[in-house]
C-alpha cells in the first residue's frame, strides 16, 4: 500500500492536507509553494522524510493496527478521523479537568474554612495565651522555687546528717545512764568525724558556721570522753584479769581513752592502784593464809608454813612474785596491745590535738608512744606491792641468816630472779632494782660472814699438820667453795662476763685461805715448806678442775704456782742426791771443765777431789749410797699427797744426776786417755779408783 501511494500522483497533496502528529517533519509547507510546485514539494517532502525515524514507523504501525486501505477517499478522511478523535480525546479530558477543577473548588473551600477555624483558634489561643502569661510565669518561678527549695532541703539533710547529732545521739553520747556500747561507739566516731570535716567549712568566706558546730561537736567529745573515763573507772573496779575473755568493749574503751592522754594516764594510775592492792592482798594470803580482810583461808598453803628453810621461802617467794608478774603482763598484753598499736595510733593523735602541742616547740614534744616500754612499767606498778613485802621478808632472811653457804645461795637466787625479771620488765623496772638491791645486800651479807668465820679461824693459821697435808680450814673452805661454784654453775650470768663476776667470790671464799696457807709455810724448813703449798694448791686447783668454765685464769695460776714449788722440790731432791753420793765435791769441781778442752782435761789430775784417796772414798760412799738412793730420796717427798708428782720430781732429780755424772764420766775418760800418752799406769788409776759408770747409775736410780 505504501509504494502504490508513491506511485500515483495525487499523494503529495494528501500528504500535504494530512500533516498533523503523524507527519514526519511536523513542519506545514506554504499553500503558494504547494500550488506552484506541487511535483516539487511531493519530491521534496518525500526525500526529506527520514524512514529511520522511530516516530514515523510507529506512524505507520499505528495506521496498520488501523487496518486502513491505502486510497484517495481513505486518505482524504484519515486527518478528518485523526482530528475528530484529537478533539473527542480534548473533550474527554476537558470533562475530566472539569471534574478535577470542581474538586479542586471544594479543596479550596474546604482549606478557605480551615485557615479561618485556624485563625479562630490563633485568636482564642493568643487571647488565652496572653491571659495566662503572668499565670505560666508565676508558675515556672514557684517550680523554680521548688527546685531551689528541694535542693537545699537535700542539701540541709546532708549536712544535718553529717554534721549535726540528733538528740538521741547526743544523750547517748553524754547521759550516764546509757550504755557503753557499739552505738557510743559509733556516734563518738561520728562526732570526731564532724569536729574534723569542721576544717572544712572554716575556709569559707563565713566562719560561723563551723566555729558553732566544732564548739558544739568539741563539747559533747569532752562529755563524751568523761563519761567514757568514769565508765572505764568503773570497769576496772570489778574487771578480773584471770578471766581470758576479757570485755571487748573495755578493750575497745581502752584505745578510745588513749585519743586523751590525760584522762588515759589517769585511768592507767587508777588501774595501777587497784592491780597494786589486789596482787598486794594476794601476796599477803599466799604468804599467811589470812586474807587482808581477816578470816581463814583453807584452801591456800600458807608459804611461811611450808617452807621450812630460808632458801626454800625466799625461792617460793620469788616464784610467786614472777608467776604473778608473767600473769599480770599477759592479761595486759590483751587488754592494752593485742589489737596491734591502735593505742600508740590514739595517745599521738591526742597529743596532737592537745592544745599545748600545738604551740609547744617540736623539738620539746614528748618521745614516741612505746606500748611495749608502758606495758613493763604498768606491769612493774602493779606488782610494786608485793615487790615491798618481797623485800622486807627477803632482807629480814638475809639479816637473820648466820651461814656463809646459805648468804651465797640467796644472792645466787636473788641474781636468778634479776636476770629472770630483766627479761620480762626491761631493765628500768623498780621490782628489778629491788632484786639488784637485796643481791648486793645478800652478797656484803656474805663477805661479812665470810670475814668473820677467817677472824676465828686465825688461830689455826700457826699451826701446820704433820703431815703437811692442807689444814683442816682450807679443806673446809674448799668444800665450801665447791657448794659456791655449785650453785654459781647454775647462774645466768652471761658467757663473757661468768669469769670475773666469779673472781670477786674467790677473793672472799678462797683467797684469805690460801694466803694463810702461804703464811703458814714460811715457818716450814724447805722442802717441807714447798711439799705443803704443793699439796695446799693441789687441792685447791683439784677442787677448781671441774669448773674451769669460770675458774680457768685461777686453775692457770695455781698451776704456775705448783711448778715453782714442784721445781724447788727437784732441785732439793738433786742436791740430796749430790750430797748422800758424795760426788757434790767433784761435781762441784768438774762441771765448770769441758771435756772438749785440753788445758780443762789436763786440771783434772791437779784437782784435790780427784786425788787417789779422795777419789777411792768417793767410789766407796756412791757404792753404798746407790743400792737404797731412790728409795732414800723418795723418803723426802713421802708427804707429797700426789705420788705420782712426787715420782716425777724424783725422776727429774735423778735425771740430772746422771747427766752430771756422765759429764764428769767423760772428762775421767778424756783424763786417762791423755795420761796415756806418758804414763800407762795414771791412766788405769782414774778408771780403777772410780769404775761406775752412767749405765750403771741409771739402772740403779730408775
Amino acid at each position: 500500500m505504501a509504494s502504490d501511494g508513491l506511485a500515483s500522483p495525487p499523494l503529495p497533496g494528501r500528504d500535504s492536507l494530512s500533516l498533523g502528529p503523524l507527519s514526519p517533519t511536523g513542519s506545514p509547507v506554504p499553500g503558494s509553494t504547494a500550488r506552484s510546485h506541487p511535483l516539487s514539494s511531493k519530491v521534496t517532502s518525500v526525500l526529506s522524510t527520514s524512514y529511520a525515524d522511530a516516530e514515523f514507523r510507529e506512524s505507520l504501525a499505528l495506521l496498520d493496527e488501523r487496518g486502513i486501505s491505502n486510497s484517495a477517499e481513505t486518505r482524504r478522511q484519515l486527518r478528518l478521523d485523526v482530528q475528530k478523535e484529537v478533539i473527542d480525546s480534548n473533550g474527554k479530558i476537558i470533562i475530566e479537568f472539569g471534574r478535577v477543577a470542581e474538586q479542586l473548588r471544594r479543596i479550596g473551600a474546604t482549606i478557605d474554612r480551615l485557615n479561618k477555624s485556624y485563625q479562630e483558634m490563633r485568636g482564642h489561643i493568643t487571647a488565652a495565651h496572653e491571659s495566662t502569661t503572668s499565670i505560666l510565669e508565676e508558675a515556672s518561678s514557684l517550680m523554680t522555687q521548688r527546685r531551689n527549695i528541694e535542693t537545699k532541703q537535700q542539701v540541709l539533710k546532708a549536712f544535718r546528717e553529717h554534721f549535726v547529732l540528733s538528740d538521741d545521739e547526743v544523750a547517748s553520747l553524754t547521759l550516764t545512764a546509757e550504755p557503753v556500747d557499739d552505738r557510743f561507739f559509733a556516734i563518738l566516731s561520728k562526732a570526731k568525724r564532724i569536729r574534723k570535716d569542721c576544717e572544712f567549712l572554716l575556709g569559707f568566706e563565713s566562719q560561723t558556721l563551723g566555729l558553732e558546730i566544732m564548739d558544739q561537736a568539741s563539747k559533747y567529745l569532752n562529755q563524751a570522753f568523761q563519761k567514757l573515763y568514769r565508765w572505764v573507772q568503773k570497769e576496772f573496779k570489778t574487771l578480773n584479769l584471770e578471766n581470758p575473755q576479757i570485755n571487748s568493749s573495755v578493750r575497745r574503751a581502752i584505745r578510745v581513752l588513749a585519743e586523751r592522754p590525760s584522762l588515759f594516764q589517769n585511768c592507767l594510775d587508777f588501774f595501777a592502784e587497784a592491780r597494786e592492792q589486789t596482787l598486794s592482798d594476794a601476796f599477803y594470803l599466799a604468804l599467811t593464809g589470812t586474807p587482808a580482810s581477816g578470816g581463814k583461808d583453807n584452801a591456800v598453803k600458807p608459804i611461811e608454813l611450808v617452807a621450812h628453810d630460808p632458801l626454800r621461802y625466799t625461792g617460793d617467794m620469788l616464784a610467786w612474785t614472777h608467776s604473778a608478774a608473767v600473769s599480770e603482763r599477759e592479761a595486759l598484753e590483751i587488754l592494752f596491745i593485742s589489737d596491734g598499736n591502735e593505742i600508740a595510733k590514739g595517745i599521738q593523735e591526742g597529743r596532737e590535738n592537745e592544745l599545748w602541742m600545738l604551740i609547744a616547740d617540736d623539738a620539746d614534744g614528748p618521745a614516741e608512744f612505746d606500748a611495749v616500754k608502758a606495758l613493763n612499767e604498768l606491769v612493774d606498778r602493779d606488782v610494786s606491792g608485793a615487790a615491798r613485802i618481797l623485800r622486807q621478808r627477803v632482807e629480814q632472811v638475809i639479816q637473820t641468816n648466820e651461814e656463809t653457804i646459805l648468804a651465797y645461795k640467796l644472792a645466787n637466787l636473788l641474781g636468778f630472779y634479776r636476770f629472770t625479771f630483766s627479761k620480762l620488765l626491761g631493765d628500768e623496772s623498780l621490782l628489778l632494782q629491788s632484786m639488784a638491791n637485796l643481791e648486793l645486800e645478800a652478797l656484803r651479807q656474805f663477805r661479812s660472814l665470810m670475814r668473820d668465820h677467817i677472824a676465828t679461824l686465825e688461830g689455826e693459821f700457826q699451826h701446820t699438820p704433820s703431815d703437811l697435808g692442807p689444814p683442816e680450814f682450807l679443806q673446809d673452805s674448799l668444800k665450801q667453795l665447791t657448794a659456791i661454784m655449785k650453785t654459781y654453775e647454775t647462774s645466768l650470768t652471761s658467757e663473757g662476763d661468768r669469769e670475773a663476776d666469779f673472781e670477786p667470790i674467790l677473793a672472799e671464799s678462797f683467797d684469805p685461805f690460801l694466803a694463810g696457807c702461804e703464811n703458814m709455810s714460811k715457818n716450814i724448813p724447805a722442802p717441807s715448806s714447798s711439799i705443803f703449798l704443793v699439796n695446799c694448791l693441789l687441792a685447791a686447783k683439784n677442787t677448781m678442775d671441774p669448773f674451769t668454765e669460770f675458774t680457768q685464769t685461777r686453775v692457770a695460776l695455781l698451776q704456775t704456782a705448783v711448778d715453782e714449788h714442784t721445781a724447788k722440790l727437784v732441785e732439793s731432791q738433786y742436791a740430796f742426791l749430790r750430797r748422800e753420793s758424795a760426788l757434790d765435791p767433784i761435781f762441784a769441781a768438774l762441771t765448770p771443765l769441758k771435756d772438749t778442752e785440753k788445758d780443762d782435761v789436763a786440771k783434772v789430775a791437779t784437782l784435790d777431789a780427784l786425788q787417789p784417796e779422795a777419789l777411792g772414798a768417793t767410789s766407796q760412799n756412791l757404792d753404798d749410797f746407790l743400792p737404797s738412793a731412790i728409795m732414800d730420796a723418795m723418803e723426802n717427798v713421802k708427804h707429797l699427797q700426789d705420788a705420782r708428782l712426787a715420782r716425777e720430781i724424783t725422776e727429774e732429780a735423778a735425771d740430772r744426776f746422771c747427766e752430771d755424772f756422765e759429764h764428769i764420766e767423760g772428762l775421767l775418760i778424756e783424763a786417762d786417755e791423755l795420761g796415756a800418752e806418758g804414763d800407762e799406769e795414771q791412766r788405769r788409776s782414774f778408771r780403777a779408783l772410780f769404775p761406775r759408770t752412767t749405765g750403771e747409775i741409771r739402772v740403779l736410780l730408775t
